[in-house]
């Protein structure tokens, strides 16, 4: 019997095997599609995102193949300045192609000797007290002690283990696409900026090799959501523009809606969802797989714990605790991003009213922290101000917090040097270190970088030792 079986093999599932595999669990990932999608619907990650891969060694292989942007208050069309006072030593996002982020973490999974099955469809599904069965469409069947379902907003696992997926339905959908066009730079650009002073859902994006990223509105919701045809886009780019800038030679085309949904539960005994098997909502902000990815973050060296025995009572029911507010905050934004992307007076009035009150800098703060998710705080119950929050990257005698992070372990990081992790020293690194930027006495980092504890008492620390990382040796 395998350990973990992650259905669903985009950036979620990969990134969850690979935070998996850090801990030596037997983990393979089902992915229903033969080939890698070439379709890029994510074109980026959010500074939370570029945090993690940092903490997991993966930063520079994506500085490699991304530009850095600083668009402050990526929020409902309105562009300003990066907030100077973001807490993150990471203040950027990064454009990256969504097929390229699932290649990095593809390589990245296999790396660390995560098996990737293509051409696996999950059909059926069944869970006892000692391990959950997944048939597959070919007739054959899988069994492991936990299945997490990544597999996107239609997600058959949701369906399998009855998990309810309320919310709002479409109300309006956008064409998008990547394809050639003939319509020079200049004629595109005039185009674009005419449409957009009444329509925000609308673009023709340069790209590479000639290929343009199109965005406009679709006419209606589709019934069955079919992806659209050329013909679609040329309609609706001459119905808004007058032209349709002489599109053509597709490489892929596809249709969003506005629907905001998400899962009732994201745990049914031994199954989980992560990802758009556990949330839908639009595009605005880029924030969709920016929150599978944290997902995985949060769940996986919670998951591994209790695959290696050792995750304290309750553990698991964090992952939940933790992340439905999460994911429930940014369906919530971007109901609010939506209304402010209509045409109608009402919704032009609130855009520029909003846009105003961004000038203040502690508004833009707020927006830009909650849209690049470095703001997110787990209600771990009383205490300190750094409790539940994330801690950003600081410089320690050793070079880099997140140096510190890349096994996926706890990190008590002490500056009083009498503290003492003895019989978690096989889960959590003890660093005794004056860091100037850190003005607490010590703190102990769960393995996705969230406070655990803030403080200088022995057995205050010996109690969030328990709670979080389970009995000590011996």
């Amino acid at each position: 019997m395998m350990d973990v079986i992650v259905v669903g093999g985009g950036p979620t599932g990969l990134m969850l095997a690979a935070e998996l595999r850090l801990h030596d669990v037997n983990v393979v990932v089902l992915e229903k599609r033969d080939e890698p999608s070439t379709e890029s619907r994510g074109q980026g990650l959010h500074a939370r995102s570029v945090e993690m891969m940092d903490q997991r060694g993966m930063l520079d292989r994506f500085l490699a193949v991304s530009e850095k942007f600083q668009v402050g208050g990526l929020f409902g069309g309105i562009m300003k300045p990066w907030p100077e006072s973001l807490d993150t030593a990471h203040p950027y996002g990064l454009a990256t192609p969504q097929p390229v982020t699932e290649r990095l973490l593809d390589e990245r999974a296999r790396e660390l000797g995560t098996e990737i099955r293509r051409g696996r469809e999950v059909v059926g599904l069944s869970q006892d007290e000692d391990g959950v069965t997944v048939e597959l469409a070919d007739g054959t069947g899988l069994r492991a002690r936990y299945v997490v379902g990544c597999d996107g907003g239609r997600s058959a696992v949701r369906k399998l283990i009855g998990v309810g997926f309320p919310g709002e339905p479409a109300t309006v959908e956008t064409l998008l696409g990547d394809m050639e066009v003939t319509a020079d730079a200049a004629t595109i650009a005039a185009a674009v900026a005419e449409v957009n002073k009444t329509q925000l859902r609308f673009g023709v994006t340069p790209g590479e090799n000639g290929v343009c990223r199109v965005v406009v509105p679709a006419d209606g919701v589709a019934e069955n959501r079919a992806a659209p045809t050329l013909d679609e886009f040329r309609q609706q780019l001459r119905a808004f523009a007058g032209t349709d800038f002489g599109v053509h030679s597709p490489r892929w085309l596809s249709r969003f809606g506005d629907a905001t949904r998400q899962a009732e539960r994201y745990r049914v005994g031994r199954v989980f969802l992560a990802g758009d098997a556990a949330h839908i909502h639009p595009p605005t902000g880029g924030q969709g797989l920016n929150l599978g990815i944290q997902d995985a973050f949060n769940l996986g060296w919670k998951l591994a714990a209790a695959v290696d025995g050792r995750a304290p009572e309750g553990l698991l029911d964090t992952y939940q605790a933790e992340r439905h507010p999460a994911g429930a905050r940014v369906v919530e934004n971007t109901r609010a991003q939506m209304m402010m992307l209509g045409t109608d007076a009402g919704a032009t009035a609130l855009r520029e009213l909003f846009s105003r009150l961004m000038d203040f800098e502690e508004v833009n703060r707020y927006v830009t922290g909650m849209i690049a998710a470095v703001d997110v705080r787990y209600d771990l119950g009383e205490g300190h101000e750094l409790l539940g929050l994330r801690m950003r990257d600081v410089q320690v005698k050793e070079g880099r917090l997140y140096e510190l992070m890349r096994g996926g372990r706890g990190l008590l990081l002490d500056r009083t040097g009498r503290l003492s992790v003895e019989g978690w020293a096989d889960r959590v690194d003890h660093v005794v270190d004056a860091a100037e930027e850190l003005d607490v006495p010590a703190v102990l980092l769960r393995p996705d970088g969230h406070v655990a504890w803030v403080g200088e008492d022995q057995r205050e620390l010996l109690g969030r030792l328990t709670q979080w990382f389970g009995a000590a040796e011996g």
